[in-house]
């Protein structure tokens, strides 16, 4: 997920694991431990629907700038269940993030160029942003700035 009130998804990637399941050394350990398939190999029509299932859920949790959102997919089935959110996604040129991206077509330079971009609009906004608190009668009313 790339962005702040218009959010975009990247291309799905599928991680296949080369052991039992998918653990901490066949993640971070054994070089060999998973294959990144980038993007997935998956029927169009599951894709779309797992990239617009990423961003409702982007949208509903008011998250702004990146995240991963991880799912499960059921082959059989075709169904896609939610795992979880990332906000804070591995960001290494080897990550999966900004691999996803660069295969959606945007350069890693250029996902840390948009990505400055959208930290600073969100700067700007809440900046312009004043909170006022109604005080209960016969006391001060006043303005809050963040």
């Amino acid at each position: 997920m790339l962005g702040n009130d218009s959010p975009v998804a990247s291309v799905p990637g599928e991680i296949l694991p080369r052991h039992e399941f998918y653990s901490y050394e066949a993640k971070y350990l054994d070089e060999n431990g998973a294959v990144l398939e980038i993007p997935a190999k998956i029927p169009r029509e599951i894709s779309e629907r797992i990239r617009q299932t990423a961003i409702k859920t982007f949208r509903v949790l008011c998250c702004e700038g990146m995240a991963r959102v991880d799912f499960f997919l059921e082959h059989r089935t075709g169904r896609i269940y939610l795992n979880e959110i990332n906000t804070i996604p591995g960001f290494t040129s080897i990550s999966m993030y900004p691999k996803l991206w660069e295969a959606s077509g945007l350069s890693y330079r250029d996902l840390l160029s948009r990505l400055i971009e959208l930290a600073l609009s969100q700067h700007r906004e809440k900046q312009r942003t004043k909170y006022t608190i109604e005080l209960p009668a016969g006391a001060a009313s006043g303005t809050l700035e963040p």
